[in-house]
């Protein structure tokens, strides 16, 4: 069973940059289908960026642009790099691992597809 444990949350200016990180144990994230969601206060949780084990990659929205998922499995860590972040962008931000296979790349992004998540960090972005 996986463990994620994600960081590199804080308060930031729009237009800033933050990178977050999700560090698993308990399994090799090379293996896992890995996904980064938010939920801002009222709101449901949704996805943002996911990606397969094969590297493709989904992208909400919202964010297609400005945030980049990526991998470093030799450190079983999973990145999430935010750009020209906007006060909209502010929410709990969480990771997430399935090793479920779907052969539609959108089916990733539901979240009943995912087993293992973090506690979650926080992202503020205000001025």
């Amino acid at each position: 069973q996986v463990q994620l444990v994600e960081s590199g949350g804080g308060l930031v200016q729009p237009g800033d940059s933050l990178r977050l990180s999700c560090a698993a144990s308990g399994g090799e994230t090379r293996n896992y289908g890995m996904g980064w969601f938010r939920q801002a206060p009222g709101k449901e949780r949704e996805v943002v960026v996911v990606q397969t084990t094969a590297y493709s990659t989904y992208s909400s929205d919202s964010v297609k642009g400005r945030f980049t998922i990526s991998r470093d499995n030799a450190k079983n860590t999973v990145y999430l790099q935010m750009n020209s972040l906007k006060p909209e962008d502010t929410a709990v931000y969480y990771c997430a691992a399935t090793l479920r296979y779907f052969s539609d790349l959108f089916d990733y992004t539901w979240i009943g597809a995912y087993d293992w998540w973090g506690q979650g960090t926080q992202v503020t972005v205000s001025s």
